[in-house]
């Protein structure tokens, strides 16, 4: 009896081992078979003319969302994939080349069956204009600078303290606290013309009182109500002091007049 039972059991263990390499052998023809399907399917695709993005269609490359940004520039990106499949377009290197275009700040790149490219563009907004030796720059919130579009106009602040050598986190630091300045400053930071950011701890600005251009050291905190406090006083102290055009305003209980 144990002899026999011995022998059901390694006729068991055979028959496991034998259904175990069939289903591998079937496994294995299942994944050659999707492979090669795979394989045709990706040749199908980057060699049928239908497939092809040309420049004869005008359609054939759509970009929306671009208002500053040159349309050429984007253009460029995909010149080399015309006359060439969409699907051997690679998306994410695209994205990566339209980035790198300074008024774009995110882009999607898609394929639109069968033949066509679709580009969507979010683009930078500017928040102040910057001088540098080399020219006049735009600069957005993030600290990067634009180059200003042709026949475009504004009416942003200049932003001053800022160098055009210096690291991308300093200069995201110093225009957020720009930003910080209007934000507090409300409808009153319509009447400012500069903003000085090269000590983020002293800001000064630039502001137009009563048809005189008078520059305000205005700290760190508290802008509006210092603002505002030498708004109410700016009468009397323009009469004790007609010529002076900067002032201290750093303490909250007085206001410095400094030559």
């Amino acid at each position: 009896m144990a002899r026999e039972s011995k022998k059901s059991e390694a006729k068991a263990r055979t028959g496991i081992r034998w259904r175990r390499w069939a289903w591998t052998a079937v496994g294995g023809v299942v994944f050659v078979s999707t492979a090669w399907a795979g394989l045709r399917v990706r040749q199908f695709a980057l060699a049928d003319p239908q497939f092809k993005l040309l420049r004869e269609k005008p359609d054939a490359l759509v970009v929306s969302g671009l208002k500053y940004t040159p349309r050429l520039k984007v253009s460029r990106v995909f010149a080399s994939d015309f006359g060439h499949s969409i699907f051997s377009v690679p998306l994410e290197a695209r994205r990566r080349r339209l980035l790198a275009i300074d008024w774009v700040e995110d882009a999607t790149v898609l394929r639109v069956w069968p033949d066509r490219l679709t580009v969507q563009i979010h683009e930078r907004t500017p928040v102040a204009f910057v001088f540098f030796r080399s020219g006049v720059l735009l600069i957005d919130g993030d600290g990067v600078l634009l180059d200003p579009p042709a026949q475009a106009q504004f009416t942003f602040p200049v932003l001053s303290g800022i160098r055009e050598e210096e690291p991308d986190d300093l200069r995201r630091e110093r225009v957020r606290a720009m930003l910080r300045v209007q934000d507090d400053l409300g409808y009153l930071a319509k009447d400012i013309s500069e903003v000085n950011v090269s000590d983020t701890e002293n800001i000064r600005m630039v502001a137009q009182v009563e048809q005189r251009a008078i520059e305000l050291i205005i700290g760190e905190t508290n802008f509006a109500q210092r603002y505002q406090n030498f708004l109410n006083h700016y009468p009397e102290i323009r009469k004790r002091s007609p010529g002076a055009r900067t002032f201290d305003l750093r303490l909250d209980d007085r206001i410095t007049t400094k030559d």
